[in-house]
């Protein structure tokens, strides 16, 4: 019998679905051994995604953002190579010094195609901030920084050689694609909505599917990420702090979040597995409504949970961009469940706890 392993990091998964089967048949001597192959991914299953001959050359878009910043550190524990494509050498050097981060390539724009060539992944996470207040500009420039981004990151990749090509394109967009709705449940399945961030989330995609067939194409669909240091939770603590705690607007409205580590670790799955392409729903698999979120943020701050935060002073803070909070959808990651990613923080209470107690 012989048994094969994959050398490629890009071919590694982290779980086997089911045992390896072995096939016989009749020969002269009464059976034929036939080959199968053996894919074992993980620590867990005795493989070191980390060690130096699955090291893996991956370059980030958005790689300074709230997500970008977590998954160059998950990246860089590993010994992974990391290629920080970015407009700002100086921005990014501030956020990943060289003594911290030691071989870390930071490329400006006139550098990317060169810096694509040879990765064995990209992840494209860039885009102007969704939360925070909207005026016509800031409008143009959140599609604008998505949609130019991504063309611009594809454009390169089919430039290339298909032997200097990256396998694998990680490009994300947001649950804003379904649009918004207090009823309805939303999974990968389902259609586009028709307001202004779908309208986003369509576009943005459209650049992406553009992409080489022989580069596998993952499509992340985020919700409202949950950390310590960005994201909508550092927007709305200050207004719980100052508003009692309670329920923001109705409290009736939908929350589909993700925790920090969740998302990260989500893509960097995406891009050892083979089986993640197509579209996936970063969300955690228990999405709540927003009350339910409200009261386990006062229990985690010790807060009381009776004076709701009016619409107003959430616009105030946010403008146009309240509409993520105040109006939301019920999205379930079930794609992400079906191909048997483990959610470290499945459940909003602990997900708060963590972040408020680190």
């Amino acid at each position: 019998m012989e048994v094969f392993r994959a050398t490629n990091p890009l071919s590694w998964t982290t779980s086997i679905s089911k045992p390896p089967s072995f096939q016989f048949s009749p020969n002269s001597q009464g059976f034929e051994a036939r080959k199968f192959s053996l894919v074992c991914l993980s620590k867990e299953n005795g493989s070191d995604p980390s060690s130096k001959d699955n090291q893996m050359v991956v370059s980030i878009t958005g790689a300074t953002g709230f997500i970008g910043r977590r998954l160059v550190q998950r990246l860089h524990a590993d010994k992974h190579q990391i290629r920080v494509l970015t407009r700002s050498r100086s921005q990014a050097q501030l956020i990943f010094p060289v003594n911290k981060f030691p071989g870390i390539v930071v490329a400006e724009e006139s550098e990317w195609k060169d810096n694509i060539r040879g990765s064995n992944a990209v992840v494209n996470l860039a885009g102007t901030p969704i939360s925070t207040r909207w005026s016509s500009e800031i409008k143009k420039d959140i599609k604008e920084s998505r949609i130019k981004v991504t063309s611009k990151v594809v454009e390169l990749i089919n430039d290339l050689q298909a032997d200097t090509r990256p396998s694998v394109l990680i490009s994300a967009t947001a649950v804003g694609y379904y649009g918004t709705s207090e009823t309805r449940v939303f999974d990968e399945k389902s259609p586009s909505g028709n307001d202004y961030l779908a309208e986003v989330c369509r576009e943005w995609e459209a650049s992406a599917v553009k992409v080489s067939k022989d580069v596998r194409l993952l499509r992340i669909r985020i919700g409202v990420v949950l950390g310590k240091d960005g994201g909508a939770l550092a927007k709305m603590i200050p207004l719980f702090m100052m508003f009692a705690g309670g329920p923001i607007g109705t409290g009736k409205q939908w929350f589909s979040w993700i925790h920090l580590d969740d998302i990260v670790n989500l893509i960097y799955e995406a891009l050892l597995n083979p089986a993640y392409e197509g579209v996936i729903n970063g969300t955690a698999p228990n999405p709540v409504r927003l009350g339910e979120m409200c009261e386990n943020l006062g229990n985690a701050m010790g807060r009381p949970s009776w004076l709701p935060v009016p619409d107003f002073a959430l616009k105030a803070v946010l403008g146009e961009g309240a509409i993520v909070v105040l109006e939301g959808q019920k999205v379930l990651p079930t794609r992400a469940k079906e191909l048997g990613f483990r959610f470290k923080y499945p459940y909003i209470k602990d997900a708060l706890k963590t972040i408020l107690s680190s």
